[in-house]
Order: C-alpha cells, then sequence, then structure tokens
C-alpha cells in the first residue's frame, strides 16, 4: 500500500482526493448481492426467455415498481414485481447496429412519463453507425411502447468503439447526453478538445422546448464559442454517470485508455482533460503537458488485478439499507469488482474503498423508483445490492 501524503491516496491501484484527516473515517460497509434476474430464476419462470446482453436498467418514474432493462441488441424488457416479461417494452433491433460496443445503450423516462408517456433512447443506427437520440411515446397498452420514433440528436460516429451511450434527465429537468470521442485510440483527431465537436462531450438539451430541441438558457456557450449543447468537455468515453439524489452533484465514470481509469464530478463548463490527460496523469501521446486548464477527477485506479473498464454507478440515497447512504458505488467491467467509498459535501471521497470479487461481466448500475441500486451483469443477470456480507 502506497500514499501520497501531499493529496492523494492509492489503496489497492485505486487513487482518491481526499484531505489526510479524513482517512481515518470509518470505511463503507460490506455490500452483497441479491439475485434478480438469474439464469436459476428463469428456468423458474415459463415462458420467459433469458436476457441478451443487458447494459442498463431504470425506472420510469411513475411509482409503478416496474424495472426497464436495456438489451444491447435493440429491446427493453420490463421486469415486474419480481416477473420478467417475455414480450419487450420497446423492440427496435431493425434500426440498431449492434456490433461490439455498438448497440441500444442508453434509455431516459422523461419526468412526467406519468401524463405524457415520453421516453427517449440512446443507440447507434444500423446503417452508419451514427449516434441517435430519439423520442418513443408509450402506446395504449400500459407495457408496450408505440412504434414512432421521432429524431432528436444525430451525431456521426467516425468509429465503431467510444459511443457512450448514457442518457439521463437531471433535477434540473434537461436531458444529459454523454458522448465518446468517437473511437480509434488516442483521440486522433483531438475531438473531445475540438469546440466545434460534440464528441467528446457531455451535451445538455431542452427536449420541451422547441423542435427537435432546445438549448438551456444557462449552457455554457450559449453565445456561440462553442457548440451550444455542450456542458462539459474533455471526456474519452463517459460510459454511465448518475446525480446525486440529496446533493445534484454529477458524478461521471470515464473510461481510460492503457493506464487510468477515473470518476469526474461535473461542472457546468468544465473541462476534464483527454486527450492532454488520463486520469492525474498526462497521457503518453501528449507528454509534456500542462494540467492547469483542466478539473482533475476525485478518484482513479489503474489496470492491475485485470482491472480495464470502469462502470460508473450511482450514490446510495435508498431506505433498505441505512449503513449505504451516501456511498459512492461502482465497478470495473473486466475484473467483475465492486467498488464502493464514502462520499461528503462536494463530491469529495472519503476514506478508504471497499472491494467485493465478482464473476461478473459488470455493464451497468441502475437506480429504481426508491433509491435502491442494481448490478447489471451482461452475461445476462441483474442483482440488488444490499449492505452485509458475502
Amino acid at each position: 500500500m502506497k500514499f501520497y501524503i501531499a493529496a492523494f491516496c492509492v489503496v489497492g491501484g485505486l487513487l482518491f482526493s481526499a484531505p489526510l484527516a479524513l482517512l481515518a473515517e470509518e470505511a463503507p460497509p460490506s455490500i452483497k448481492l441479491l439475485p434478480v434476474v438469474s439464469r436459476d430464476i428463469l428456468s423458474m419462470v415459463p415462458f420467459s426467455r433469458s436476457l441478451k446482453s443487458p447494459v442498463f436498467l431504470t425506472h420510469a418514474g411513475d411509482q409503478s415498481g416496474r424495472l426497464f432493462i436495456v438489451e444491447q441488441s435493440g429491446t427493453i424488457r420490463i421486469l415486474d414485481r419480481g416477473r420478467l416479461l417475455d414480450v419487450p417494452f420497446l423492440d427496435i433491433k431493425e434500426r440498431v447496429l449492434f456490433r461490439g460496443e455498438q448497440g441500444l445503450l442508453g434509455l431516459a423516462f422523461h419526468s412526467e412519463y406519468r401524463r405524457n408517456g415520453r421516453f427517449f433512447v440512446n443507440y447507434t443506427r444500423k446503417n452508419d453507425g451514427a449516434t441517435v437520440i430519439a423520442e418513443y411515446r408509450r402506446s395504449d397498452l400500459e407495457n408496450r411502447a408505440g412504434r414512432e420514433e421521432r429524431v432528436l440528436v444525430l451525431i456521426p460516429q467516425p468509429y465503431p468503439n467510444h459511443n457512450g451511450g448514457m442518457i439521463l434527465f437531471g433535477p434540473d429537468g434537461y436531458l444529459y447526453i454523454g458522448m465518446g470521442d468517437g473511437g480509434s485510440q488516442g483521440d486522433p483527431q483531438n475531438r473531445a478538445q475540438d469546440k466545434d465537436e460534440l464528441l467528446g462531450k457531455l451535451l445538455r438539451i431542452d427536449v420541451n422546448s422547441r423542435v427537435p430541441y432546445g438549448i438551456p438558457e444557462d449552457n455554457p456557450y450559449v453565445r456561440g464559442e462553442e457548440r451550444p449543447e455542450i456542458f462539459a468537455k474533455g471526456l474519452r468515453n463517459p460510459w454511465r454517470f448518475s446525480f446525486d439524489r440529496e446533493t445534484g452533484d454529477l458524478w461521471l465514470a470515464d473510461v481510460g485508455q492503457d493506464k487510468w481509469e477515473e470518476v469526474n464530478i461535473v461542472r457546468k463548463g468544465g473541462n476534464y482533460g483527454w486527450r492532454v490527460m488520463e486520469g492525474l496523469h498526462c497521457f503518453s501521446l501528449q507528454e509534456p503537458c500542462s494540467k492547469e486548464n483542466f478539473i482533475p477527477p476525485v478518484l482513479e485506479y489503474d489496470h492491475q488485478g485485470g482491472r480495464c473498464s470502469i462502470i460508473g454507478g450511482y450514490v446510495y440515497r435508498g431506505k433498505a439499507n441505512p449503513a449505504l447512504v451516501g456511498v459512492y458505488i461502482y465497478g470495473d467491467y473486466c475484473s467483475g469488482e465492486i467498488f464502493s467509498v464514502r462520499t461528503a459535501a462536494g463530491g469529495r471521497v472519503v476514506g478508504e474503498p471497499r472491494v467485493l470479487k465478482t464473476n461478473a461481466a459488470i455493464s451497468s448500475f441502475g437506480e429504481d423508483d426508491t433509491g435502491e441500486i442494481y448490478m447489471v451483469d451482461r452475461k445476462g443477470a441483474v442483482y440488488q445490492l444490499a449492505s452485509g456480507s458475502k
């Protein structure tokens, strides 16, 4: 175990910023996994086909208790009171390019979904791999979506990887869109820093004004010096991000390249460094570098032990597990590890992270209506997280 005395602490390959005075505080509690959808459970449910490459889970905000599970091939399934419905809520496989990192990648329900039936998806288009942000609506059947699509955003993708994929409504009512740098390696065209590109950025748009969308008046570049949709920049592949339900802090995990994975607390107009920086470090193609204009991550970790790709999670604000309140939970796709670390005001991390080793290919975390957190295993399973031993 190594310590950097001045500002950062390294524990088990994870590095996070924290004042040394806080390092003695209580570590987060241990976590256990409760099966929600697994091969064993599915075998006992007649006529229910298994999940295929699930990559996200969310709720509709309608207090129905239903969970909506995104399958990368282009379908959305419903888990209703523990039963995985066989007929998809939405099936757009004919529109989706499903290959590698491409596919149906994100889902967000409008805050007024119960009233207006509006929801939004993020997918890569079949003919050319472009990112599509599109709106759909609930049909007359509660568990089925309509077929009519309205495209809001279309962003060409120069390479098949680093598509981002997350879309999420913030507490301000605007839609946030995570865009990767467009792919290849090392962001060869430096798109994440290009003011005229939407790639390598976090976007924020208003889906309630104008067609296809409006620009929030307080977006940082509404006066035209950069693309007005841009909320923050300097991102490599922001696969998953979330808002803390209590503080409103935006926790964004950015997938690294060869050495470092990172988590950022995103501020309006912030620049998070890629491709000049990878985590807290000069990226190899850019050494030496200046760090002056970039906001550093609040935590990072290296690739030891088979780690390779960070999966952003949530700050727990549910009620079923009081010991977990205020704990940020995230993971790694390759190692199957789940990390948990306590948080403090302003998006600081406190103390040493706990690590739970699993054999899952963690593709995402998700929340239900009540703030309980779930882990999605791309192999076809879903688990609820709870405090306690393994």
